[in-house]
């Protein structure tokens, strides 16, 4: 299913199916939610206190990572998880960055039914707080941490906790932490078994 493909003489690769499938899952989402008024955004793409009786409170802890606000957002997520996705996946393969995504997408989707009652949260920064961290991870080797993840940590993820600990953090600092450290676990967790691999 993966495989190169022909067309008119160029060669074709799904090179990233985890992050390409994500992409194109998140313009759908829009997609239906302006063919249905938004029913799918309110109902399936986004996570809020919704009672546990409801059947749709535990498919949206999922999928509330496809939902966006407008083309906009959307568009901005996409290319960014098009930057650090193939990269992740290139170093830990496809199916441990699919487990990181659905880790990260109900650690967020907990955080925000938990602690936010009156919020909604949809899109997919915690995934990529969690990819951009998991990608830096990518190149650590032979025991060496690069200074790429050291910046990483420091500037993106530091400046969520900074927010948190000053009391001035909101659902979108948290879930961006929460991704962030599902990236850090897993990242380190994933760059052990590579080397214990080799």
């Amino acid at each position: 299913m993966f495989d190169t493909q022909r067309v008119d003489g160029i060669n074709l690769k799904y090179n990233a199916p985890v992050t390409l499938t994500f992409a194109l899952l998140s313009l759908l989402a829009l997609a239906l939610a302006e063919l249905t008024d938004g029913w799918t955004t309110q109902n399936l793409f986004s996570v809020y206190k919704s009672p546990l009786t409801d059947y749709l409170t535990y498919p949206r802890f999922i999928l509330h990572v496809l939902g966006n606000t407008d083309l906009t957002t959307c568009t901005a997520n996409v290319i960014v998880l098009l930057v650090v996705g193939p990269a992740a996946e290139d170093r830990f393969g496809s199916a441990k960055v699919l487990t990181a995504v659905l880790l990260t997408a109900i650690a967020t989707g907990l955080v925000m039914w938990f602690l936010f009652p009156d919020a909604v949260l949809m899109g997919a920064s915690g995934e990529i707080f969690m990819l951009m961290v998991l990608a830096s991870f990518a190149s650590v080797r032979g025991g060496y941490i690069p200074l790429t993840l050291l910046l990483v940590l420091v500037l993106y993820l530091g400046s969520e906790i900074l927010q948190a600990v000053t009391g001035t953090a909101g659902l979108s600092e948290l879930t961006h932490i929460a991704g962030g450290a599902v990236g850090v676990l897993l990242g380190l967790v994933y760059s052990h078994s590579a080397r214990a691999a080799v």
